[in-house]
């Protein structure tokens, strides 16, 4: 192989990849992952780690963490997953995505050794984020897990605080049917003795992260108890403007412009706050400062993309990523905080998703444009239709995901919305679309 898009096409023919096979490809337990960090020296040991974990909003916290201790003047790195349009948003240092190069030379000086001990596309992944990290000498990295947290390959980490999110139904095959068994999934990430932050209290799943934390003599906190965050009364373009009460002080509220628009957003802050102040008693020098301008300036800083995103204006087109029950619920609730004459809304699934908890959510006088984006996993657009009007959503199928947004984009008019979302593979498929004409 001779320059990027190769190695890439190297990674993608050679490895297994949950987002194209589904759970076939994930090899279960950390030995490959161990293995490949060994065989390069355990970069994950070589700088401070951040760990975070949960059904949704473990992507937009990681941004928001990162984004803050940018702002504070760390060398900082972020490692993500799936990406939206080109695999290098997966490993950024201060919001610049890895290099082509660094890609290409990892792959062409490696290969010997992934094709002996065949790693899964992510396990490889994970292997050239540490390994870039370290020869970047970041100061923390932000690490996501990819699916669950137990057995996920990011989890041969040893950090410094971890972070666990929403607890949702989701993979529900791979990680449990019920938010407990889910939730002790995620709290395989909880390690002994470092201090774990649940955003989110729930009675399902209070008493699991309490008893893994104690097994660990892990300091423990929910943030929702000692955080809350408003809505504020005020409207300024392109932010949403909160009121954060720490309920431990007596002390004003802190009113924060975050360019992150979702309404779930004030969830997932929680659990970012505590995190930032967890790290200063550990000797960071994060100020009130940092905060602000590290919030109002998440997508600035870090690239996020797909979170209750603006595409455009004239057309009003917004898309999301929110793919499982309670990412859906968030959508639902967003768009009718939405103002719109028509809603038009571009759908896909993967067939491995139980949509009899998502279909029932989504608005039934929306004109519905059913498709299936490019890969295996992808449910047929004709029987997404065809299921969906069990539910009285109605609309049409096309043949690919570009051509249903091409369709939204024709029947618009103005005042109408056109929305984008129920798989994160919908979302990136009209970004690179947007993107390849510019």
């Amino acid at each position: 192989m001779n320059n990027y898009t190769q190695a890439l096409d190297y990674l993608y023919a050679r490895l297994p990849m949950f987002t194209r096979d589904g759970a076939a490809a994930i090899n279960k337990g950390l030995d490959r992952t161990i293995q490949f960090c060994e065989y390069l020296g355990n970069p994950q040991r070589k700088f401070k780690t951040i760990h975070v974990a949960g059904t949704n909003g473990k992507g937009s916290s990681s941004h928001m963490i990162t984004s803050i201790l940018e702002a504070a003047g760390l060398k900082t790195g972020l490692y993500t997953s799936p990406h939206l349009v080109d695999f290098r948003e997966r490993i950024r240092v201060h919001g610049a995505p890895v290099s082509p190069t660094y890609v290409l030379q990892f792959v062409q000086k490696h290969q010997a050794f992934i094709e002996q001990i065949k790693p899964s596309f992510f396990e490889v992944t994970v292997a050239m984020a540490f390994d870039y990290f370290a020869q970047q000498n970041v100061d923390v990295a932000i690490i996501e897990v990819g699916l669950g947290g137990r057995l996920d390959s990011t989890n041969v980490i040893h950090p410094i605080v971890s972070l666990i999110t929403n607890i949702g139904l989701d993979h529900m095959d791979m990680l449990g049917d019920t938010l407990s068994l889910i939730a002790a999934e995620k709290a395989g990430i909880i390690k002994k003795s470092v201090p774990v932050v649940i955003s989110e209290w729930h009675h399902e799943t209070a008493a699991v992260f309490r008893e893994q934390a104690e097994a660990k003599q892990a300091p423990i906190i929910f943030a929702s108890e000692i955080w809350e965050v408003e809505s504020a009364p005020i409207d300024v373009v392109g932010y949403q403007v909160l009121d954060v009460t720490n309920l431990c002080k007596a002390a004003d509220p802190m009113q924060i412009q975050l360019d992150l628009l979702g309404s779930y957003q004030t969830n997932n802050l929680k659990g970012v706050l505590q995190v930032v102040h967890t790290l200063r008693t550990q000797g960071f020098r994060i100020a009130d400062e940092h905060i602000y301008s590290g919030l109002r300036q998440v997508q600035k800083r870090t690239g996020l993309m797909g979170r209750w995103q603006t595409i455009s204006t004239e057309p009003y087109v917004i898309c999301d990523t929110g793919h499982n029950e309670d990412g859906v619920r968030q959508v639902v609730r967003n768009l009718a905080r939405t103002s719109y004459r028509q809603l038009h809304f571009v759908l896909g699934a993967m067939k491995d998703k139980d949509l009899s908890h998502i279909l029932p959510l989504l608005p039934q006088d929306a004109l519905y444009h059913f498709c299936a984006p490019d890969m295996p996993r992808a449910m047929l657009a004709q029987e997404l239709q065809n299921l969906a009007g069990q539910y009285d959503l109605q609309g049409t199928h096309y043949q690919t995901v570009v051509d249903a947004y091409k369709a939204a984009l024709a029947a618009w008019q103005p005042g109408d919305l056109i929305f984008v979302g129920g798989s994160t593979f919908v979302v990136a498929e009209v970004l690179t679309s947007i993107q390849t004409k510019e």
